[in-house]
């Protein structure tokens, strides 16, 4: 069976992609029973979408995928810490269990700023572990930033 790394290295995949296209480079992937069934990066700029962030594109995939919009027993691995919006969805999806990479210190909405799964604010619980994979999810981030500003 696929590891946690496995699908990380997916997700980084996706966020490669991302920077390709001038996009902040985050990527994700849903899974559900060791096999991908979504994916997608982070492409607000070029879809004119502020929603289209990796996450919610790789749900909505997994949820055309799945006929539904329900994507329980899923697990969702994304190279960076989310953020309220994506958290959000995740908890009206019926994400089981969020996998990330690096921290988001400014917008992380599970540790790194709003703690949005402490206090069972929600009527659906999401697991969530984080760091893995996390050095080289944030060096994608730091390269392109870099990259940028050079």
């Amino acid at each position: 069976m696929p590891t946690d790394n496995h699908f990380m290295i997916r997700a980084l995949e996706l966020a490669q992609q991302a920077a390709d296209r001038g996009e902040v480079p985050v990527g994700a992937v849903v899974v559900r029973n060791g096999k991908i069934i979504g994916q997608g990066h982070n492409q607000p700029i070029v879809s004119h979408d502020p929603t289209a962030h990796a996450e919610i594109m790789a749900m909505r995939d997994a949820s055309k995928n799945l006929s539904n919009y329900r994507l329980t027993g899923c697990d969702i691995y994304v190279t960076i810490e989310p953020c309220t919006m994506c958290v959000g969805a995740m908890v009206h999806a019926r994400i089981r269990q969020i996998f990330f990479g690096a921290l988001e210190p400014r917008a992380g909405a599970l540790t790194s700023q709003l703690q949005l799964m402490k206090d069972g604010h929600f009527n659906h619980s999401i697991l969530w572990e984080g760091g893995i994979l996390a050095d080289q999810c944030a060096a994608v981030l730091r390269d392109f930033f870099r990259q940028r500003r050079s």
